[in-house]
């Protein structure tokens, strides 16, 4: 038995924890990866809407297996706050929920840092959440992390060292701080997470397989903010891609099965850093209000631009993409013209490829193409999809090689259409 991954392709709000969801229940488990509680995850179904952070998108399906890997970075306090307000709408956890002891925790002094270096950068902040992501992928680096298992064992030892080695640093840095309310909220955390199944992950989700239950590894952010092929320095902390999920979950490569790669029909970035098609008048701004791009994390406003297929290809091709799903497609309804970037004009030359770095200097180069000027958000299939909506999606194959297998016509659960579908 493989394992399927799904991914985000862009600069992360993709729409990943709705995708999971609908997929749910075709698989036994549910698995992140990577990341922390810098990643929010949205899901809205009967009426309700949630933020996931930490916890993975398939815990809302009946009695599926969730595991948060070895890759993902914890909050205690923030878990437990999270968890406690999905519990309290009367979705348990705790019989479905495992947890890697070989994740690293995020410390409160690791918070402090992240704001710390921020500011220490002056006009050149990466703009970070400030969740303390950073600091403790750093510290599991350089070997000096504190991870779920070390909670069983001296574990009051190995904080207090971590917690003075850190404020060795922040003392070095002249950064004022107050601790208390926030170690105090995260210890109880601390207590909270006790009660939870901690396990091997890797251990446990090679097992599965062998036992042939299927498995979703779940992604956060996306390729393009990974730490090694996203548009560095302004990039998280961890590997978003395809190859995170081996490292993150303790699974070998050749179990990797289907690769879902996820994008918007137009492109977002949150925080500082490059952003080719970025629009900075009244159609940027139409597409942030009609997609309600803010953070579901921070609450900031997103950057909005057209479509870039240069950076789509090129993350296509890092992750092993066999399947694309594009999001948000009814956002675009009302646009009489829509563009797409196919190449970018750097130094008087034109380029088809994602250089080794991008800045201002960039030029996007667009195709138009007629929108369809419909609402979608009430289709049921992809019988129903407008003339124009349908060479969109047939342009963007072209360009891409890959199937768009499912589309989504809004936030909903239920909007959310498969192409392709067997007879």
């Amino acid at each position: 038995m493989k394992v399927d991954v799904l991914l985000g392709l862009q600069w992360g709000d993709e729409g990943k924890g709705k995708v999971v969801d609908v997929l749910t229940p075709r698989y036994d488990v549910v698995a992140r990866f990577q990341g922390g509680p810098n990643a929010g995850h949205t899901l809205e179904f009967e009426g309700q809407k949630y933020v996931l952070r930490s916890i993975p998108s398939g815990i809302f399906q009946g009695d599926k297996v969730n595991i948060i890997g070895n890759g993902v970075v914890l909050d205690p306090a923030l878990f437990k706050a999270e968890a406690e307000a999905l519990e309290a709408t009367g979705h348990k956890l705790k019989d479905r929920l495992h947890i890697s002891k070989k994740a690293h925790l995020i410390l409160p002094t690791h918070r402090m840092l992240d704001a710390a270096y921020e500011a220490a950068k002056g006009d050149a902040k990466v703009g970070t959440t400030g969740k303390g992501i950073g600091p403790t992928y750093t510290d599991k680096v350089s070997r000096n992390g504190v991870r779920v298992g070390d909670i069983l064992e001296n574990f009051e030892q190995k904080y207090a060292e971590a917690k003075k080695r850190h404020e060795q640093i922040l003392k070095s840095l002249n950064y004022e701080y107050d601790l208390t309310e926030l170690e105090k909220d995260w210890m109880q955390g601390i207590e909270y997470l006790k009660s939870f199944t901690l396990v091997d992950s890797e251990h446990e989700i090679n097992n599965l397989l062998r036992d042939n239950k299927t498995v979703l590894c779940e992604g956060a952010q996306g390729t393009m903010l990974d730490i090694d092929f996203g548009s560095y320095p302004f990039v998280t902390s961890s590997n978003t891609v395809c190859a995170g999920a081996c490292t993150g979950l303790g699974i070998a490569p050749n179990k990797i099965g289907e690769v879902y790669g996820i994008f918007k029909a137009y492109c977002t970035r949150v925080g500082a850093g490059p952003f080719p098609t970025e629009l900075f008048d009244e159609t940027g701004d139409k597409i942030c209000t009609l997609g309600h791009e803010f953070g579901s994390v921070t609450g900031r406003k997103r950057r909005c631009g057209w479509i870039d297929l240069v950076a789509l290809r090129y993350s296509i091709m890092v992750n092993g993409v066999t399947k694309l799903i594009m999001m948000k497609s009814d956002v675009l309804d009302t646009f009489p013209l829509i563009k797409a970037c196919v190449a970018y004009k750097m130094n008087g030359e034109e380029i088809d490829y994602f250089p080794y770095s991008i800045d201002n200097n960039v030029e996007p180069v667009y195709v138009e193409l007629p929108g369809w000027e419909m609402d979608m958000t009430n289709m049921q299939s992809e019988d129903e999809f407008p003339e124009e909506f349908n060479a969109y999606l047939t342009f963007l194959e072209e360009q891409l090689g890959v199937e768009i297998k499912i589309v989504s016509v809004g936030p909903d659960r239920a909007q959310t259409i498969e192409r392709y579908t067997e007879e």
